[in-house]
């Protein structure tokens, strides 16, 4: 294990976020401590851990690990079950599962639980949570299951308990308004747990409540012992201690996996065995000094990035910082209210009970697993939820193997169309198995002889008893004078077994291809061949039409998803030239790219003569609101506005508008006759070349921009699309030259 020492303004930043989540720890860990039935002091030893052990070891760098509350219902049970010093053993054992479980390099089968499972689990949580802490803002004790706390509310709230109830009320309304707070202002420097604590003690000190408040050690390893082993059945022990293991794994690694989609350009991504290495001595190392269980936090991770943090100095440092204040300001952290920090759990609490999550899980079909998951953590305990939750997964997931849909339509001609024999449309979708052979072929029998028929299979998996059949009813169907076009929507499971080419994997493409012209689409039948050609718009609508009958319905999930909220983190700026699409040569779907097309890819300089605002408000809006982290320039070959260009604009001085925008390629123009001519290159390609390069440098004209590039937040790359050979390459800034695209990603790099 290495560790690189970070340059000064990487320090700079890391010394901030590190602090910045310090701030973030500090209430939260003592308030999980007191939600998990622990010694308050356990919750601040186990963010020290958390901070140091694993941000040394562990493999995400900018992950920052500690007490989660998405473990508070597991602990607070084994606290009742077994005492808490044996639950620091159940820990430390955890801990070993885990090393043994990152040593084996297993960390990816963990995130084979499926998400609706893990957030019904993190809703269940917060549901269990919010029914406890309750019972503390009103200033009682919560009950031993969540059952009993919804049993005793109304109890709990008939009782006046005034002074815990106005605590938590301005702790719950100091986090909701701080978090209102303009994003850039120097008070969100600052997160919002904590002003709300200190104005809550601050309030309860000076009117002299008398509200139940931490009890600190005068030392966190004050009565310190060595870890008994519990008192129980052997099988139940080993089950409490697979269950920590196994649920701060899968918390760990999905906080991983999250926040490696959002890390800074330059920062290595993550490692998630070496992860759970990290997460197993961090737990073993707790268990020993009596901490609560650790596991990677993402409210942590996420204060960590925007906060700044680019090194994995920042999660060490920031679990420094609880071990300081620990040691020198225990009197002060007396004070804190234990009202606040059940609030500050509540709204905990409801931000993991957060039902928004299930909008994308309906798409999926997924949510009856969430709410069962959700409903078994509150109703009999973690464990027996989340198992419940994999048991539907499971049912759901044979359910869609048996799972086909037919439908039959005929099509009937426009008026004033030649007579042709009658058209059927068929669409079979789904898993199409030997079970759904009978209602295949019962559609099928329906459809007259003589008929000519359309059959689309949008199916994920044909086994050799579905092809058998359609293929029989091919053969008899043409034989009797019918006619069948069959055309395969995701993978070519039919076209395969006909050409008995089984070897190969079903990536074939389907014979009429989405993408290709329209041109190209498909052979127009012999009654079409002698009809007058459509008009262009008629040619558009048509592939609307089509787009309607094969794509819209595969696209439909995820267009909802989209539909109220576009999170693109790149933006693509290219030629406005017909055989330029960037969905293709990305390989991108809806809501990846953030595109502006222009003739020939400029970006007006800062302060030009001639003034453009088009592609700068465009920079603006991708920057300042949607939070894009790539921008790109994506030039190509044979571009006409180059050739322009390099004509001296004879051949466009007709046209006004056109002439006026291509003086902002003047810089292009300048900096491709100032350099030497290699002689085996064409002219026009090279400035066609010298064009992304100067797009790239123009962009950094702009201050504002300049700045966001130097500070790692936002990098540039520049593309070349060469038609004829229709592949892309990267400029390399090093090398001053554009190369092919490396088979493999590299690390993340600065293109300034």
């Amino acid at each position: 294990m290495t560790f690189k020492p970070p340059n000064v303004s990487t320090l700079r930043r890391d010394l901030l976020a590190s602090f910045v989540v310090f701030l973030v720890a500090i209430p939260l860990s003592l308030g999980i401590a007191v939600a998990s039935g622990a010694p308050v002091a356990a919750g601040l030893i186990a963010a020290v851990v958390g901070g140091i052990v694993a941000g040394l070891i562990g493999g995400s760098p900018l992950q920052v690990s500690g007490p989660a509350a998405g473990l508070t219902v597991l602990v607070a049970g084994l606290v009742q079950t077994y005492g808490w010093r044996a639950t620091c053993t159940i820990t430390m054992l955890a801990g070993l599962v885990q090393i043994v479980l990152g040593a084996s390099r297993v960390a990816r089968a963990a995130l084979a639980v499926s998400p609706a499972v893990v957030h019904g689990m993190l809703a269940g949580v917060g549901v269990v949570i919010v029914l406890a802490q309750v019972h503390v803002v009103l200033g009682g004790s919560p009950q031993q299951s969540a059952v009993a706390n919804l049993r005793e509310l109304p109890g709990q709230l008939s009782q006046s308990h005034s002074h815990s109830a106005l605590v938590a009320g301005l702790t719950v309304l100091v986090v909701l308004g701080w978090g209102r707070l303009p994003r850039s202002g120097p008070l969100r420097l600052v997160p919002g747990p904590l002003p709300a604590v200190a104005l809550a003690t601050a309030l309860a000190w000076a009117l002299d409540w008398r509200v139940p408040r931490v009890d600190l050690p005068s030392s966190l390893l004050d009565g310190w012992s060595l870890p008994v082993m519990p008192q129980g059945t052997l099988f139940g022990i080993t089950g409490a201690v697979i269950s920590v293991a196994l649920v701060a794994a899968v918390e760990s690694l999905l906080c991983s996996v999250a926040v490696d989609r959002s890390r800074p350009a330059g920062v290595p991504s993550a490692d998630l065995d070496r992860d759970l290495l990290g997460q197993g001595a961090a737990n073993a190392v707790s268990g020993v000094l009596g901490g609560l269980p650790i596991t990677g936090v993402i409210v942590r991770s996420t204060a960590n990035i925007e906060a700044g943090g680019r090194t994995r100095l920042s999660p060490i440092l920031h679990g420094v910082w609880v071990l300081v204040l620990a040691l020198a300001c225990g009197p002060l952290i007396e004070q804190v209210p234990l009202a606040a920090l059940a609030a500050l759990l509540v709204v905990l609490g409801v931000r993991l009970a957060d039902l928004s999550r299930v909008r994308a899980l309906r798409h999926h079909r997924e949510a009856p697993a969430y709410f069962v998951t959700l409903g078994g953590v509150v109703l009999f305990g973690l464990g027996e939820g989340v198992l419940l939750g994999i048991g539907v997964m499971a049912v759901l997931a044979l359910r869609r193997l048996t799972r086909l849909s037919v439908r039959t339509e005929q099509l009937v001609p426009a008026p004033g169309d030649a007579p042709a024999p009658p058209r059927w449309h068929v669409v079979v979708e789904g898993t199409f198995t030997f079970l759904g052979v009978p209602r295949v072929a019962r559609a099928l029998q329906q459809i007259p002889a003589d008929g000519s028929v359309d059959l689309d299979l949008n199916v994920d998996f044909m086994d050799h008893a579905a092809f058998d059949a359609v293929h029989r009813w091919r053969l008899a169907h043409e034989r009797q004078g019918g006619r069948v076009d069959i055309d395969e929507v995701h993978e070519a499971w039919y076209e395969r077994a006909v050409t008995g080419d089984m070897s190969q994997p079903a990536k074939t493409p389907p014979p009429a291809r989405w993408w290709a012209p329209w041109s190209n689409r498909r052979r127009r039948p012999e009654t079409e061949l002698d009809a007058p050609e459509m008009s262009p718009a008629n040619v558009l609508l048509n592939g609307v039409r089509e787009y309607h009958g094969r794509t819209a319905p595969l696209v439909r999930p995820i267009m909802a998803e989209l539909a109220m909220e576009q999170k693109p983190q790149h933006l693509f700026i290219t030629c406005v030239d017909s055989r330029i699409v960037p969905n293709i040569i990305t390989a991108s779907g809806p809501g990846d790219l953030f595109i502006n097309r222009n003739v020939g890819a400029l970006v007006p300089r800062h302060g030009s003569r001639t003034p453009d605002d088009s592609v700068a408000a465009t920079v603006e809006y991708a920057v300042n609101v949607l939070d894009i982290k790539t921008i790109t320039v994506c030039g190509h070959s044979n571009c006409g506005a180059m050739a322009a260009l390099l004509a001296g604009g004879t051949e466009v001085e007709h046209l006004e508008g056109l002439s006026r925008w291509l003086k902002h390629g003047n810089h292009s123009l300048a900096r491709f006759l100032a350099e030497d001519q290699p002689g085996d290159e064409q002219p026009l390609a090279r400035l066609c070349k010298i064009n992304v390069m100067q797009q790239l440098d123009n962009l950094l004209t702009y201050p504002w921009l300049r700045e966001r590039v130097e500070s790692g937040d936002i990098e540039l790359v520049g593309l070349y699309l060469d038609l004829g050979s229709a592949t892309v390459e990267v400029f390399d800034p090093a090398g001053g030259a554009f190369v092919p695209v490396p088979d493999e990603a590299p690390r993340s790099r600065s293109l300034t």
